[in-house]
């Protein structure tokens, strides 16, 4: 069932764990998917000799697009019209991220909203806003 307006108010949020226990396999697979094989995603020992940092990390594209799976499970296929975030901390092997958008605003048959990512320790990951075209 499409979200509608009627069922919406500003302040409503919907949270949804986008990925458990994030494996160095899906980033390495993510790499593939997206032609971004920056050392520092998939190379463990040029990652924390040269780079120095303690481990490979999560794209910020991928942790973009986990959060936008939960953005349209939400609102539904075809009715995102914006998404954008920052990235606000690193994403690590083993993380587990929950995603929440929160309803700010309702105007014309579009539904603005805020979007967090945050780890297992609460830590936030990601933040940004998107609109979605939305039902009466």
């Amino acid at each position: 069932m499409a979200l509608s307006a009627s069922h919406l108010k500003v302040g409503d949020s919907h949270s949804e764990t986008v990925v458990e226990n994030l494996t160095r396999t899906q980033i390495v697979q993510y790499a593939g998917a997206s032609g971004d094989y920056n050392p520092i995603h998939t190379d463990e020992m040029y990652t924390t000799k040269a780079a120095g940092y303690p481990s490979v990390f999560a794209h910020g594209m991928l942790t973009m697009g986990l959060t936008g799976k939960m953005l349209t499970n939400y609102v539904g296929d075809g009715r995102l019209t914006k998404f954008g975030v920052r990235f606000t901390n690193q994403v690590w092997p083993g993380d587990t991220l929950v995603a929440t958008a929160t309803v700010t605003a309702i105007e014309n048959g579009v539904v603005a909203l805020d979007v967090a990512t945050t780890n297992q320790d609460s830590k936030e990951v990601v933040r940004g806003s998107a609109e979605a075209r939305i039902d009466p």
